[in-house]
């Protein structure tokens, strides 16, 4: 069997210098950057919102009729 430092340790350490390296060339976004983003965020969610409304809106009746409720 290989020598656990190559199957523990040599993965932790390549991980975590890359972690570091990731976390060295991220920058915090500037004011406009980050309305951009807010922006594109909330669209999504409506968009998301809407359609789960019309789903919800179109299987009640559907429901209704297979169901046979009253």
């Amino acid at each position: 069997m290989s020598n656990p430092n190559e199957l523990i340790v040599v993965p932790l350490r390549k991980f975590y210098k890359e972690s570091l390296n990731l976390v060295r060339k991220c920058k915090k976004p500037n004011r406009k950057e980050f309305m951009v983003i807010a922006r594109a965020t909330s669209v999504g969610f409506l968009i998301m919102g809407f359609v789960g409304f019309f789903v919800k809106l179109v299987h009640i009746p559907i429901n209704n009729i297979i169901v046979g409720g009253i």
